[in-house]
Formats: C-alpha cells, structure tokens, sequence
C-alpha cells in the first residue's frame, strides 16, 4: 500500500508546518548529497525558512562562489561587475563628499582655501560662523 496523495498548499499549523520544513528540507538535502555522489554533479543548494534561517548544502568538490561563475559563464552574465560598478560609483560619491567637507572644515576652522572668495563669499563665511557660535553658546548654557 502506497502513501495517500497530500494537497499541496499551505500548512496553517505553525508547529506542524516547521516539522514538515525540517524533514523536507533533510529529505532535499539528502538528494542532493546523492545527486552529487551517484552522478558526480555539482550541487549547491540555498534555502531560507520564514523564520529567516539559513540552510546550505554545497557539493564536496567544489564551492559557492564556483558555482555561481558557472552559472554566470553558462548564462553569459556577470554579476559582479554591475554590482561592483555600483560599489564603485557609491564609492566616488562618498569620496567627492569627503572632500568637500574636509575642504568646509579648512576654510572654516583654520582659514584655508579662501584665496578667490570675493567679498560676498566671506560676508556668509563670517555670518555661518556668527551663527554656529551663536548655537554652540546657547547648548553650553543649557
């Protein structure tokens, strides 16, 4: 006698859908084992539960990140360069904001970098540090 077809759907019990979770999720880890050993194919497997646990099972042989440039190299992508381009876009802002600000913290804590203000510029210099002075007494009283 054979085992009676379930619904799939999903299980509202909490307690009866983690155990179902744990031993299907051995049962797939189990085949990929034997996938891996009776075929000699490489197998990496990446699961998530809603509880937001990890769970991995990656072939004797090999590693994840071979496994994601096979993947890439059969697909014809390249995952990391748009991710790096990213980083290094992120990378160029943050630099050029540091420099400002360092450049912000020269002109107006030690007087640098003020050759070509006209006289305007200096006006608001002096009336930003009138106010920050302004603001830095007041916190002191406080």
């Amino acid at each position: 006698m054979g085992r009676g077809r379930i619904e799939i759907k999903k299980i509202e019990n909490n307690t009866n859908r983690q155990v179902t979770y744990s031993k299907r999720r051995n049962g797939i880890f189990k085949k990929a084992h034997e996938l891996t050993v009776l075929c000699d194919a490489n197998v990496s497997l990446i699961i998530f539960s809603n509880t937001g646990k990890f769970h991995e099972y990656i072939s004797p042989s090999t590693t994840t990140k071979k496994i994601y440039d096979m993947y890439q190299t059969t697909l014809g992508l390249d995952l990391w360069s748009s991710h790096y381009e990213r980083m290094t876009e992120t990378m160029k802002k943050l630099k050029d904001s540091n420099n400002t600000l360092r450049k912000e913290i020269r002109q107006r804590i030690f007087g640098e970098d003020l050759d070509g203000w006209n006289m305007n510029d200096l006006t608001i210099l002096e009336q930003q540090m009138q106010d920050s002075l302004t603001l830095v007494r007041e916190r002191k009283v406080l």
